[in-house]
């Protein structure tokens, strides 16, 4: 079911207002004692049975208070607190409704709590079928479909040698000789580290985090805990069916020797799931178990490169207060924006391996925009299969029951929007999902051909020929043409990153390896996404200063520097963020407490020189990391490129010097509805509704923002 916009814009609103909704999020206290749901800020989306909360006691006792789930005392679940507060983790939460309730003389309150199971969904809605179970790829006992969850998790345990490995560890008390040592808050202690393995939301998830001899908890102080939480992501982008057989990566000598716990699972994998919605929805459901173990973190920092980065920029602008500051590596906004240039990589492919055979390679470097053209190369061996019907279905999915148009046209389709479906729907006519991919008017070649590095009939000619992709990722002499409500809806429900949401209140260090001319050949990670989404925070925030950028170079030496500089930078900035008392809002001070030290940047050499970076390329950097365009941008599209299909005008023969009039008429006759007009919004294109949106039972419910600390 989709969300209705009239009446979820009516419930942002009354959010914003401090009206409540229901039941659920109703909180009603007397005096000074209050309930606050801990492990996750919305009472409304717990899952699990089981919740964090924080009774503020006014300066009483525990003792005089009593604290009731529903009919049972639960008082001695709680535990005091230095502040005064008292901590319990509440077990046995019904599935629905749950009334906690505390009591004291003169004073009370109580709060509602919606419990959901913990294989979900809660917030993302109807699941897809068929799934596929991958729990025994991390050594977990086979789960069934299509739940595939287990009964518990299980807990074992490694160390990290002085060679710098992560060994297994049959017995955390018995610590091997060669066991490294790590030093957090100036206690010097083993590397052994605690891993955690279970199942979440339909996935695997790991927790990880150092060992110094005792089981976490939730309601006192942890040795070897920094109070901070590292959450991964991993990269890629398809269509799903499966849980997946690995996570972003738990055991991370980067985060757990500076001892942060690190969390991630299978679902925040996006070549496992590409939905940014699914990917919030199971960083929330682990996020909220970690902190039901260890205790709430002072902030939760994202890390993760390429599907990693989407998942990063999307969910702290849809969906904030997950991630309080984001890492993200060779970044691209969002799936959407990313999937124009990709397919028009496989048209010009295409197209150049056939009647454009005669543009030379610095024609064809110059129509796709990249630093080479071997990077429109490197999407078609890599993604551009990810807009057909079944290319690129995983293995689980059997070949029968893949889609044909002839002899199964209701099989499986594996095309990399099939997971947004709930927020795109489906096209009745063709059961496919319904589709953003549109180059109706995009001029292929524009500025190629107004520098003078094509002439005017190739220009022409290409733009005759470069045709589209139909609604199963065939190549068709067509151009593609987007579906009126699908871009309306991603625009809605900020599948394209707006920018102004969430992003607008996040730390961000966008760390951009500079991959463009990597190896032999280019890879697809290429520069100028990362201002991209620089130029929508300035589009729609009028300011870009809460994203620094750092360039580095692929050698193992700008690694290890960079990784430590920007996990460094981001600890200080959040560290000095949750410290702010200050009433200024939330933007406004993250920008205010971002280190002095940090900002933008690239390392030339081993020596990180700081310098505005800009596009294009200018300054010191410049000649070491210069920044190329894509197929779009050439075609006139502006930086922050955020119309998905364009309104266009009429060809005016003016704009053309060089054509002659026939080449003119065919020009036109390509273009018969108009070309680009990118002065103006995007079809569709809007603001999104509101962050927090839900596709569960209730759908057009609106959660409004996080509450914000301080």
């Amino acid at each position: 079911m989709r969300v209705r916009c009239g009446l979820a814009v009516g419930v942002a609103v009354m959010t914003a207002l401090g009206v409540t909704a229901g039941p659920a999020e109703a909180s009603r206290g007397h005096r000074d004692v209050s309930l606050t749901s801990v492990s996750n800020p919305r009472p409304q989306l717990v899952s699990g049975g089981d919740v964090l909360v924080r009774a503020s006691l006014g300066g009483r006792d525990l003792d005089d208070v009593t604290i009731r789930l529903g009919r049972d005392d639960v008082t001695d679940d709680f535990v005091p607190q230095d502040d005064g507060s008292a901590l319990g983790l509440v077990t046995g939460l019904e599935e629905g409704h749950n009334r906690l309730e505390l009591k004291a003389r003169g004073a009370g309150d109580s709060l509602w709590i919606d419990n959901h199971p913990s294989a979900g969904p809660v917030l993302s809605g109807a699941r897809q079928l068929p799934f596929a179970c991958e729990t025994q790829a991390f050594g977990l006992p086979a789960a069934e479909s299509p739940t595939c969850m287990l009964d518990g998790p299980q807990v074992t345990y490694r160390y990290r040698t002085t060679a710098g490995q992560f060994r297994a560890l049959a017995d955390p008390a018995q610590v091997p000789a060669d066991a490294a040592t790590v030093t957090v808050a100036g206690e010097t202690l083993p590397y052994v580290v605690r891993l955690e393995q279970g199942t979440i939301d339909r996935a695997v998830y790991q927790v990880a985090g150092l060992y110094a001899g005792q089981d976490p908890s939730p309601t006192g102080p942890e040795r070897g805990w920094n109070q901070r939480l590292a959450y991964t992501f991993g990269g890629g982008c398809n269509s799903g069916y499966h849980q997946g057989a690995g996570t972003g990566g738990v055991l991370d000598d980067r985060f757990l020797s500076r001892g942060f716990v690190v969390a991630s699972s299978s679902l925040n994998v996006l070549d496992n799931n590409c939905s940014t919605v699914i990917s919030a929805e199971a960083a929330m459901m682990v996020k909220e178990h970690v902190v039901e173990t260890y205790g709430e973190p002072l902030f939760t920092t994202g890390w993760g490169g390429s599907g990693g980065a989407i998942q990063q920029y999307s969910i702290a602008d849809a969906y904030p207060g997950i991630l309080d500051g984001i890492i993200p590596g060779v970044s691209y906004p969002d799936p959407f924006t990313t999937g124009g240039p990709v397919t028009d990589c496989r048209l010009l492919n295409h197209f150049f391996d056939g009647s454009g055979s005669d543009f030379t390679e610095a024609q064809r470097t110059a129509v796709a925009g990249y630093p080479t053209y071997s990077t429109c190369r490197s999407w078609e061996l890599t993604f551009a299969s990810r807009a057909t019907a079944t290319d690129s279905c995983h293995a689980s999915v059997p070949v029968a029951e893949r889609w044909d148009e002839q002899t199964n046209p209701d099989g499986i389709i594996c095309n990399s929007a099939v997971q947004s479906v709930n927020q795109l729907g489906r096209d009745p006519r063709t059961g496919f999902p319904r589709s953003l991919l549109d180059n109706t008017g995009v001029q292929y070649g524009l500025a190629a051909f107004r520098d003078g590095v094509i002439t005017a009939e190739q220009f022409v000619r290409l733009n005759e020929q470069i045709g589209g992709l139909d609604f199963a990722g065939r190549l068709v002499p067509e151009r593609s043409a987007a579906d009126r409500l699908a871009l309306h809806r991603a625009y809605a429900d900020g599948l394209v990153s707006h920018g102004s949401q969430g992003l607008a209140e996040t730390a961000i260090i966008d760390h951009r390896q500079d991959l463009d001319l990597a190896g032999v050949g280019a890879d697809i990670h290429t520069t100028e996404w990362s201002y991209v989404t620089r130029a929508r925070l300035e589009e729609r925030n009028g300011t870009s200063a809460n994203q620094v950028i750092i360039e580095s170079l692929p050698i193992p030496q700008h690694a290890v520097l960079a990784d430590a500089y920007v996990i460094d930078q981001m600890d200080a900035w959040l560290t000095a963020l949750a410290a702010d008392d200050s009433r200024a809002p939330l933007a406004r001070r993250v920008i205010d407490n971002r280190p002095g030290t940090l900002s933008d940047g690239c390392y030339l050499g081993q020596e990180l020189v700081h310098a505005e970076l800009t596009y294009p390329a200018s300054g010191p950097c410049a000649a070491t990391y210069p920044v190329g365009a894509n197929p779009r941008l050439v075609a006139g599209q502006s930086l922050p490129m955020t119309q998905l299909a364009c309104h266009t005008t009429a060809i005016r023969a003016r704009d053309y010097p060089g054509l002659s009039d026939d080449q003119v008429s065919r020009l036109r006759a390509a273009f018969p509805r108009g070309v680009c007009d990118y002065d103006r919004r995007g079809v569709g294109e809007r603001a999104p509704i509101a962050p927090w949106l839900s596709y569960g039972s209730d759908p057009d419910r609106v959660f409004g923002p996080w509450p914000v600390r301080g």
